[in-house]
């Protein structure tokens, strides 16, 4: 290693500074940071979990998490490799896992610089300053094809929470549950979800990313346990077992961001559905680095075993963002359907357009629920009167928000959508559509969760991705019991024709929050780039995958 000068660039590891940034000066080569070396799987195949995902539960072989290592994981010899290259670029390995196929190295921002041919800078972006690098990584002749990311360098956020708080209305009372907002068993009874389980021997993964500040530390995000205590106590539910996760520095502290209504709201909206199921919430930093390790460390934790994952964060697709961000995090999430969990993705609540500022005039659709192996989660306009319910899109507007869903110009479209009518992308490809499914999302008409002390409301789609994950951890322990096996990937089945009956179709409404994407995207019979296959009979669900 040490003998070979030569190097070449890292595949899909450009990345340019986002617009209105500013540079304000080198960062401190002294400094010591952390990153994460991604390898390439032994073996790995798209195709083949996209097969898996198209028989019934009860017949799929899912690999074991032992399994899962030993014929996907890292080559022992590849991670020899890093060794060495460590060793002569003065840096520390500090941890190896060979399921997730990364390694963990730290050393100084000028050992970082050398050994991987980039230059670091601080760059001021939205009022904080950040470490970043544009460019590609450079790394020896010796070791393309075995490295396939390298994540850390750049410490700017990836991602947004999709929670929309209840605008205030004049001359109302700020009392919860007036307005059309629904307690979390009242949507599920609605929805109709299976009744008799409670997740019971079911583990929930809750995702969740913390600020960082400006020496690169995360500082906030969090729940309260006594939010906790009040909501489920309120509720007349028991109180599911909650457990808080560190991942790369991340941790549960309240109190210091806005997205402690994304936190406190996806444990509420969880643990309602499926108050028997144990909730791991892994707190990491909001960096390419932080987001992929936050999914592989739940979709690696053969401590708790996950069965199904919620994430509520995400942000538009750009092509000039990171691809190898995209394939880390895509290969996360396709790594849980080979073992059996399921990924509930929040789909976005900025309507076609994605994005709230900076907004380049084009549709995009949201990663990761653009991934083909989540389950993309879009939302809903709810209102019932006596049991009867009427159901539109999402659309409030720029202020209030709106369903995300859209054509992915970053994957193609998976085999389980050829016969949805999905649009051509906005680059004029045949892409993959989102949402998957919807559900109730209007702040409007969201959520009553107990968060600071108080009841409050909440919407956006990042309600529907942990009531989705509690669903599918009620339709869990019913088919563990029955067949000893998890519904895992479920995107093949519930876009078949015998799911037919399952979902309630949303026909009316568009997701166009701009005004000038003259209706890209409308709610119509059948799937539909605003509210998917539409929203689930939780027990016409449970009946399709527990057959």
């Amino acid at each position: 290693m040490a003998s070979s000068t030569t190097r070449v660039t890292l595949a899909n590891s450009a990345r340019k500074l986002p617009k209105g940034a500013k540079l304000v000066g080198a960062v401190d080569p002294k400094q010591e940071i952390e990153i994460s070396v991604r390898l390439r799987a032994k073996r790995a195949d798209d195709e083949q979990v996209m097969a898996l995902g198209a028989q019934p539960p009860r017949e799929r072989q899912y690999l074991s998490r032992s399994e899962f290592a030993e014929q996907m994981g890292a080559d022992p010899a590849d991670v020899a490799k890093i060794d060495d290259f460590a060793h002569h670029h003065d840096l520390n390995v500090k941890s190896v896992h060979l399921a997730s196929r990364t390694v963990k190295l730290t050393g100084t921002v000028k050992a970082m610089a050398a050994a991987f041919g980039v230059k670091l800078n601080k760059v001021k972006h939205e009022g904080a300053t950040y470490r970043m690098r544009k460019g590609s990584v450079q790394i020896p002749a010796e070791l393309e094809g075995i490295v396939v990311g390298v994540h850390g360098l750049d410490n700017r956020p990836v991602a947004q929470p999709h929670f929309r708080r209840k605008p205030p209305r004049k001359g109302a009372t700020a009392r919860a549950g007036q307005g059309g907002s629904f307690s979390v068993e009242e949507i599920a009874k609605l929805y109709n979800f299976p009744g008799g389980e409670t997740g019971a021997g079911q583990c929930i993964a809750i995702i969740e990313l913390n600020d960082i500040d400006n020496k690169g530390h995360a500082t906030g995000a969090g729940y309260k346990a006594s939010d906790l205590k009040a909501f489920f106590k309120k509720a007349g539910i028991p109180m599911p077992q909650i457990a808080p996760a560190s991942v790369d520095g991340g941790a549960n502290k309240p109190g210091h961001s806005d997205a402690d209504g994304e936190v406190v709201l996806d444990i509420e909206v969880a643990g309602a559905i499926a108050p028997g199921a144990k909730i791991v919430v892994y707190f990491a930093p909001n960096t390419t680095n932080g987001f992929i390790d936050a999914v592989k460390a739940a979709v690696h934790d053969s401590v708790r075993k996950p069965s199904v994952i919620s994430i509520s964060w995400g942000g538009p697709e750009d092509p000039e963002s990171s691809q190898q961000f995209v394939d880390g995090l895509n290969e996360a999430i396709r790594d849980a359907a080979a073992m059996g969990v399921t990924v509930c993705v929040a789909s976005g609540d900025n309507g076609s357009a994605d994005m709230a500022d900076g907004w380049d005039g084009k549709p995009h659709a949201d990663f990761p629920a653009s991934s083909p192996f989540a389950l993309a989660c879009g939302g809903t306009n709810l209102r019932a009167s006596n049991g009867a319910i009427t159901e539109v899109v999402w659309n409030g507007g720029p202020q209030d928000g709106a369903g995300g869903g859209g054509v992915s110009v970053m994957f193609a479209q998976p085999k389980y959508q050829a016969n949805a009518h999905v649009p051509k992308s906005p680059a004029h490809r045949s892409g993959r559509g989102v949402p998957d499914v919807a559900g109730d999302a209007d702040p409007a008409t969201g959520y009553q969760i107990f968060l600071n002390g108080v009841m409050t409301t909440i919407g956006g789609t990042s309600a529907v991705a942990p009531l989705m994950a509690g669903l599918i951890a009620r339709i869990n322990e019913a088919t563990t019991k029955k067949f000893g096996k998890t519904v895992g990937f479920i995107n093949p089945l519930i876009y078949a024709s015998h799911a037919h009956g399952v979902f309630r179709d949303i026909t009316v409404g568009n997701n166009d929050i701009t005004g000038s994407l003259h209706g890209m995207y409308k709610a119509g019979p059948g799937w539909d780039a605003c509210s998917g296959l539409g929203v689930p009979n939780g027990a016409a669900l449970q009946n399709l995958l527990a057959a």
